[in-house]
């Protein structure tokens, strides 16, 4: 399988392409990287290929803020310029600054 370049990066404020939730990208994986059980949860319509990048996004919704997986071609880039609600977000990131948190120096990033 050949890896694919992520088109999104660490610190970037997304959206779903299908589903109402937002989040900022704490980790990539370079293709599918969870269990089978996960993979087969979803309905065989919408499964992604696992041949490339999925993320892990600190997430919300309208009622509640929980961490999520995705692949690269259910992503958008969130253009609202909203802060993520999410609690580990100002753990994790600095300022947030045209769509982008900052990485502090010395992260694990």
């Amino acid at each position: 399988m050949e890896e694919k370049r992520a088109k999104f990066r660490i610190g970037q404020v997304v959206k779903h392409r299908l589903f109402p939730f937002r989040g900022v990208i704490f980790d990539v994986d370079p293709v599918f990287n969870n269990t089978e059980e996960w993979w087969l949860a979803i309905p065989e319509h919408m499964r992604p290929h696992k041949d490339q990048p999925f993320y892990h996004l600190l997430a919300e919704n309208d009622e509640t803020e929980y961490e999520a997986y995705v692949s690269e071609q259910n992503l958008l880039i969130d253009d609202s310029g909203k802060p993520v609600r999410h609690p580990q977000v100002k753990e994790m990131f600095g300022e947030l600054k045209d769509g982008l948190y900052e990485i502090p120096a010395g992260s694990a990033h």
